[in-house]
């Protein structure tokens, strides 16, 4: 599973601190959610996806599989505005379904957002690291170490969780566990699967919570960090770039 997020090379969007490419991100997502200027969105779509597939450092087999989402939800958030939004002109009409300038001038707007906030996202999630963004929250952001810690916990777990899946899953076909077809069938997996894990969830979360209160995370005060974060140069070329890009795609639209 982690080979999927391992890139073939490393550009220069993994140097930037993570915290300054999420309050970035995070400031064209709100432009991106509040725009509604047709060439505008399509502009920033295009550079969003260049950003992507170019930048991030992936193959084009494994960018291409993790955009068939991105794709879907530009289809269905598309189509259905053009099919079932409100407009005067309309161009075909069949039952409930009518297509008109307007929705289809709004269904492409939907879909222009929905792909932005994918790339975005998928840009984001491919070229930082979880643990560097929570450590670079805490000290450029002054994020409290309680709630960051706490994150970092959650996602370190989150392997241990998958394999003890796999690890139910191959004791019960040991076993010889059959299970019914139909709801039965799903009651009985989740039965089998869901009790087991849910109480070992809550061990695991009483011992972090114990671990953490020991390390005197409750008090608040000034710590030390494993991972250092800090600002340098490729940070200020990032926030050049994407003022750049952002300008070049206002003033062709």
């Amino acid at each position: 599973m982690l080979e999927w997020f391992t890139p073939q090379r490393k550009t220069w969007l993994y140097r930037v601190n993570p915290a300054i490419k999420f309050a970035t991100f995070f400031a064209l997502f709100m432009v991106v959610f509040l725009n509604q200027n047709f060439g505008f969105l399509l502009n920033q779509m295009i550079i969003y996806g260049v950003l992507l597939y170019v930048f991030s450092g992936y193959s084009w087999r494994k960018l291409l599989l993790l955009s068939i989402p991105i794709v879907l939800s530009f289809l269905s958030t598309g189509f259905t505005m053009m099919m079932f939004g409100k407009g005067s002109n309309i161009w075909w009409s069949w039952g409930i379904i009518k297509i008109s300038e307007e929705s289809f001038y709004y269904g492409l707007l939907l879909g222009f957002k929905t792909a932005c906030f994918g790339f975005l996202s998928l840009t984001f999630l491919l070229t930082s690291r979880p643990i560097l963004l929570f450590y670079a929250l805490m000290q450029q952001f002054k994020f409290p170490p309680k709630y960051a810690y706490s994150f970092i916990a959650s996602i370190s777990l989150m392997p241990v969780i998958m394999e003890e899946l796999q690890t139910r899953s191959n004791a019960l076909k040991v076993r010889g566990v059959q299970f019914s077809k139909g709801i039965k069938g799903v009651y009985d997996r989740l039965r089998l699967f869901t009790v087991p894990l849910f109480a070992q969830s809550i061990r695991r979360a009483q011992r972090v919570a114990v671990a953490m209160e020991a390390k005197r995370f409750h008090i608040g005060s000034a710590r030390t960090f494993y991972y250092e974060t800090k600002y340098g140069g490729i940070d200020a070329f990032f926030l050049v770039i994407m003022i750049s890009l952002f300008s070049v795609a206002y003033v062709l639209a």
